[in-house]
């Protein structure tokens, strides 16, 4: 087996605790990335045509645990290491693409506090790239002599062409006041604004002078001004990540669905037809949410249209170049090995410490083999954790026999996959066409 690289023990243990817990650790993914290398090409080629200028747009479908976050975590690494600034946000009951009552509005300011640049790969960016944007602008207007208000003008009236574009440029002229006038209130209302968290447009008059705020109904032109203005503020462009898409398939409503999907639509035209560009999208979700003609994407003509797969990406033939993208399973030999991988985060990269022999990798594999089927390797979410478990326990029992343990591990089929099915045919007072009627 191939040696990993010493892992320090912060990342180590960061990894660990998300495996162990089935989610996707935000550190150290390149430790235990396998596989899938052409649907990472594919994308890394659509994060090189953002910044070049271009747009791009990915619907990443695959089954529950088969690897959809990790995935477009990875490619979101990928971005920022290109210089663009990433955004990301798992869809919820209480946040979505479209919606009325605030939804809407609470998807983008959390997607805009999860802003990350390649220097703050966390989260909470959105400070810096103002202050970048602003600094540079005080130094032009000092080499130039000019009005450093002028030069800020100069840089934003590209912005005031977009829908909503001047309330944009005089909520960073005020972020730029409060920076020269010492005015921490004024740069924290304007940053506050930027983030979508006003809720009322009285407020943000009162502490800005401008009249509207970050809606639920300006949503997607706010991400375009966004696209625009990192660029502005010397990023290639930026990439939005928003994950659980899902959601919008359980939402009972056929109308709420509906509105959400005609949101949709408008992206999918705006970057297709080349409209705007220095942006692009990653959306994951499940095959329901893509396929299902009562409630899913499919449901929407105009959507149907536009997404449905080469008829020619059969027996085994794949097409990459459509704005769905399918994650193949992974093989056999891919899961052994990310389990390898696995092992040597264990052993924090040091092959003489790893804690069990390279056989008891494939008699691991097996074991999963005749408890799940194939989908083990599938959808391998549920394999994984119970391997770090099975690790975690000879780690903390030493002499512990690996052979006698790996028959006692209980591995069961992903559950959030059984429990979507199930509901599908559930209602909760929404608005759906009656299954069946008896009398």
């Amino acid at each position: 087996m191939t040696a990993v690289t010493t892992i320090k023990t912060r990342d180590r243990d960061a990894i660990l605790q998300a495996l162990a817990a089935g989610v996707v650790p935000k550190t150290g993914l390149r430790h235990v990335q396998v596989g899938r290398a052409a649907e990472v090409g594919a994308l890394v080629r659509d994060i090189d045509r953002i910044c070049d200028g271009g747009a791009a747009i990915r619907f990443v479908i695959g089954e529950y645990g088969a690897g959809k976050t990790f995935f477009m975590n990875l490619v979101r690494l990928v971005a920022l290491e290109r210089k663009c600034v990433t955004i990301h946000a798992d869809l919820a009951p209480d946040r979505r693409i479209h919606a009325t009552a605030g939804q809407a509005r609470g998807l983008y300011a959390e997607a805009v506090r999860n802003m990350a640049t390649r220097t703050r790969p966390d989260g909470g960016a959105l400070p810096s790239v103002v202050e970048r944007f602003v600094t540079e602008c005080v130094q032009e207007a000092a080499q130039a002599g000019e009005l450093v208000e002028r030069i800020i003008d100069q840089r934003l009236a590209h912005m005031l062409e977009h829908v909503g574009g001047y309330d944009y440029a005089t909520v960073l002229k005020a972020y730029w006041k409060g920076s020269e006038e010492g005015d921490e209130v004024l740069k924290a209302s304007a940053l506050r604004w930027l983030r979508g968290e006003y809720s009322t447009k009285t407020e943000a008059r009162q502490a800005l002078g401008v009249r509207n705020i970050i809606d639920d109904d300006n949503v997607y032109d706010s991400l375009k001004l966004l696209a625009a203005f990192v660029k502005l503020a010397g990023y290639a462009g930026l990439f939005v990540v928003f994950d659980e898409m899902v959601n919008l398939y359980k939402l009972q409503s056929a109308q709420a669905r509906n509105q959400n999907f005609e949101q949709i639509l408008r992206m999918l035209n705006d970057i297709l037809q080349g409209s705007f560009g220095g942006f692009g999208f990653a959306l994951g979700g499940t095959p329901e949410f893509l396929m299902d003609t009562r409630r899913g994407l499919y449901s929407y003509s105009a959507l149907q249209s536009r997404l449905s797969e080469n008829a020619f990406a059969t027996n085994g033939l794949v097409d990459l170049s459509g704005p769905v993208l399918r994650l193949q399973s992974l093989t056999p030999e891919d899961l052994l090995i990310l389990l390898s991988n696995i092992r040597a985060v264990f052993a924090s990269g040091d092959p003489a410490k790893n804690l069990v022999p390279d056989e008891a990798l494939p008699a691991f594999m097996e074991h999963c083999n005749k408890h799940v089927g194939d989908a083990y390797f599938r959808t391998p979410r549920n394999t994984i954790k119970a391997f770090v478990q099975f690790l975690a326990i000879l780690e903390q029992n030493p002499g512990t026999e690996w052979a006698s343990l790996v028959g006692r591990v209980d591995i069961a089929p992903d559950a959030e996959s059984s429990s979507a099915d199930e509901s599908e045919g559930e209602t909760e007072g929404g608005d759906e066409d009656l299954a069946t009627v008896r009398l």
